[in-house]
């Protein structure tokens, strides 16, 4: 298997880069904390500390079985899970999503996923950065770059903040300050419906998506939260201009759960609980996706726990597996945690092409490796 040899991570002013060892992270201006910024905090503590998982409404990957092949006839080594995604080559086809960033708990988390990002050639999108534009004294919670100098990085915005005061330049802005090599544009309705004072006009915004297509130099990536993308509304998004689609599709963290459990307001809270299950499962988008649009570069995440859900996303067509919680949990933790579990999800992987006989990631999507269970 072409993969990079390990190198130990053991504290922050030890990431390595192109360029040598780092320096400690910088040490922003006093300011007083906005109201974005409690919302990002609020939400790496309830994410960390509280179940916000899909109850009811599962990922649909547990619907599908790989056939087992007894006799592979490969070496373990031979499996080779390395892809390229919008013009860049990664070692496996992983995406660590986008999570946070706007706190100085945020920054240390994102500083230590770069890092874990460098070492193994995965991509990574940061957390929304809206917070950057309101406060650009806290970009430095999301500046990454130096530390993962030749890394796919995704800068990140809420589409619906093209209605709120941003267009093109401050979107340009947002990838520049990271060095970014796409923009995601994520869609999250039922998330700003649950959420206490959400923006909710979302009115009018594939006229600016497109617009905005059209004119940034790098792809937008569209991208849900948890409740998924259904193949009209992707079909839509291609002919806008999208240049990728993140499916996010429901059974991982559910968003409206999330929200309903940082709010104040007792009807904000009945409000996420009642639509904690909302979505549309991965599985069924990564398909749905596919049907409608068989070429765009397509980002499974959603409910991805391992290595196994990855493979299973790749197989049933998707180009890259991205996980947030197993991530943020391990980075939350220690360097440690966060190399062992990058070490596991490979393992997982690599575990998954050869006891299907699948050298690479062609060989996993052929007909027949991938079952439907009730099919079987």
């Amino acid at each position: 298997m072409n993969f990079p040899p390990n190198s130990p991570i053991s504290s922050e002013t030890s990431f390595q880069s192109g360029s040598g060892v780092l320096p400690p992270a910088p040490v922003p201006e006093t300011y007083l904390e906005t109201e974005t910024q409690t919302r990002k905090a609020d939400h790496l503590r309830v994410c960390l500390e509280e179940d916000v998982q899909f109850r009811q409404t599962t990922n649909g990957l547990d619907q599908y079985r790989f056939q087992h092949n007894c006799l592979p006839e490969l070496d373990w080594s031979d499996v080779d899970l390395r892809t390229t995604f919008l013009g860049k080559s990664l070692n496996a086809p992983v995406l660590i999503s986008s999570m946070t960033g706007g706190t100085e708990q945020a920054r240390r988390i994102n500083y230590r996923l770069a890092a874990i990002a460098q070492q193994y050639h995965f991509a990574m999108g940061v957390g929304s950065q809206r917070v950057a534009l309101e406060q650009p004294e806290v970009h430095h919670t999301f500046d990454v770059r130096a530390i993962a100098p030749d890394i796919l990085l995704f800068a990140n915005l809420g589409a619906v903040q093209l209605n709120y005061g941003c267009g093109v330049e401050e979107c340009q802005r947002l990838v520049d300050w990271l060095q970014a090599d796409a923009l995601i544009l994520h869609l999250n309705p039922l998330q700003e419906s649950v959420q206490t004072r959400g923006d909710r006009n979302f009115r009018g915004l594939f006229q600016k998506i497109e617009h905005l297509c059209a004119k940034l130099p790098v792809p937008v990536i569209a991208k849900e939260v948890g409740n998924g993308i259904s193949a009209p509304m992707a079909k839509r998004l291609v002919e806008v201009g999208v240049g990728a689609i993140d499916v996010a599709g429901a059974g991982g963290t559910s968003w409206a759960k999330v929200e309903s459990g940082r709010a104040r307001d007792p009807l904000q809270r009945r409000l996420g609980a009642t639509f904690a299950d909302w979505g549309i499962p991965t599985a069924d988008c990564i398909l749905a996706v596919r049907s409608v649009a068989p070429q765009i570069p397509l980002i499974a995440s959603g409910g991805l726990r391992n290595g196994l859900d990855v493979a299973k996303a790749i197989a049933l067509g998707a180009d890259l597996g991205g996980l947030a919680l197993p991530f943020l949990q391990a980075a939350d933790h220690s360097e440690t945690a966060l190399e062992e579990q990058a070490d596991l999800l490979v393992a997982e992987l690599t575990t998954a092409f050869f006891c299907t006989g699948s050298a690479n990631l062609a060989d996993l999507r052929q007909p027949g490796v991938l079952h439907p269970i009730a099919a079987r």
